[in-house]
């Protein structure tokens, strides 16, 4: 396995990992929506990540919180006239129907800021007590002045920020670049504290879950680029103030899915929630678009993209099932040229294109007739390692299926060899119906089970 390193935002340049065991935490959804196709990308993203450090040997352990209590949950819930409590769990349950569906492993630990409260309350404790926060009628707040390093992460200075900030009516804070730790209110939920009822302030969350689930300085602290600022230069300073120790070692940041160049905003109505584009195109072509481009760059969803990872999944899926029919043994083995595409800042793009031409050349070798056992055993090891990689999958029939596609292709040879070609051509039509192709080479034919979602349908494999 390749010596593995990952762009570091903080310091801007390559950063090798080397831990035997690799915390991440990955800043999860504020539950009052469906997610989009932008939290797709960095969670599917990250879903490769765990699976390659684990393929290199490294334990891994995986935290990604949900955000349940926030003034966008509370507006609409009051909207739906529905508890806040009650909606944010809806879309929890929904974001797992979801990435269950993507093929997503399922992370050690969700915590949720609604049961991490005392948590929080301990530490702005502690920063009051340090004199990196105070108390003030509205809340609490933390003073940016107070930690020399605000700005490290987002390459951003002080009067920059105060310039692009603004005080609302209810705030009185003592500078406008501080920020809420707790923010005091009577109505939604709400939670006893040292400083009133109230609620915590969004980023102190992630300080408290990460510090107790992960300890300090752990290895990776993830997300998409929109995180940079305020939130992750937030927890810096707010884990700072507790502990006097860095956050995380390295700050991997996803680039953001743009629509036509723009940020998907409601107000633009260009949101595409993950669940609308999963229905159409299918776990494996969202996994292949959202790992297509580097990942620290953006990338621009747009019907032909995903058109581009549909005709790409064919190939790779026709591949996949050509070898499976042809290799006496399957047996995975790991891809060096793949592992070191990985290994190299995760260029996930280069890894896609080595799987694509794996394909490509698996294809010309069926169809030339040249395609011997031996060859199909080493190439299906190594089609099968990177598609595990990437969490892609062929879709499965159960065992009536089966018996009934070889019975077809069985029928098919003999009318074929007889002349009956019509006759020949209904049986695979009757296949297409269902989703299988037949795919003809010099000395066998091949069968794939094409996977079912909306306007899919079939296309030539090579």
């Amino acid at each position: 396995m390749s010596r593995i390193t990952i762009h570091d935002t903080m310091g801007g340049r390559p950063v090798r990992l080397d831990a035997g065991h690799v915390r991440i935490y990955l800043c999860g959804v504020t539950t009052y929506d469906d997610t989009h196709i932008g939290h797709a990308r960095t969670i599917i993203i990250f879903d490769v990540l765990c699976r390659y450090l684990r393929a290199a040997g490294m334990r891994v352990t995986l935290i990604q919180n949900f955000t349940d209590v926030d003034d966008k949950i509370i507006r609409r819930a009051a909207a739906e006239g529905r508890d806040p409590l009650e909606l944010g769990e809806s879309y929890i349950l929904r974001y797992h129907e979801d990435f269950d569906r993507l093929n997503v492993g399922r992370a050690d630990a969700y915590p949720r800021a609604t049961c991490h409260i005392p948590e929080m309350i301990k530490m702005i404790s502690t920063m009051i007590e340090s004199g990196h926060a105070y108390v003030a009628d509205s809340g609490v707040y933390y003073t940016v002045e107070s930690f020399s390093g605000y700005g490290a992460l987002s390459k951003k200075n002080l009067d920059e920020m105060r310039a692009g900030s603004r005080i609302e009516p209810q705030e009185d804070k003592h500078d406008p670049a501080d920020f809420a730790l707790w923010k005091r209110a009577d109505a939604g939920p709400v939670w006893e504290s040292p400083w009133g009822k109230g609620r915590p302030g969004w980023h102190i969350e992630c300080s408290a879950m990460s510090l107790k689930y992960l300890g300090e300085n752990f290895e990776i602290h993830g997300g998409g680029r929109d995180l940079i600022f305020p939130h992750h230069e937030n927890e810096i300073a707010q884990t700072h103030g507790c502990t006097g120790a860095p956050l995380a070692r390295i700050w991997m940041h996803t680039g953001m899915v743009t629509i036509s160049g723009q940020k998907m905003s409601k107000s633009l109505g260009n949101v595409r929630s993950t669940r609308s584009i999963l229905d159409r195109w299918g776990p494996n072509v969202v996994r292949l678009f959202c790992l297509s481009g580097q990942y620290r760059k953006p990338i621009d969803y747009s019907a032909e993209m995903l058109s581009e990872s549909l005709v790409l999944w064919r190939r790779l899926e026709s591949c996949f099932y050509t070898l499976e029919q042809a290799a006496p043994n399957r047996t995975t083995i790991p891809c060096e040229d793949f592992d070191a595409a990985l290994a190299n800042d995760f260029d996930t793009h280069r890894a896609i294109g080595i799987m694509s031409e794996t394909a490509k050349g698996v294809g010309e070798m069926a169809a030339a007739g040249r395609l011997s056992a031996e060859d199909a055993d080493r190439l299906y090891g190594r089609m099968s390692y990177m598609m595990g990689m990437l969490g892609l999958r062929v879709r499965r029939p159960d065992g009536a299926a089966l018996r009934s596609i070889a019975e077809s292709i069985e029928e098919r040879g003999r009318l074929r060899r007889a002349g009956r070609y019509g006759e020949a051509d209904a049986i695979r039509g009757r296949l297409a119906s269902s989703n299988v192709e037949l795919l003809d080479y010099k000395d066998i034919t091949v069968w794939v089970c094409h996977e079912e979602s909306g306007d899919l349908g079939t296309s030539k494999a090579f």
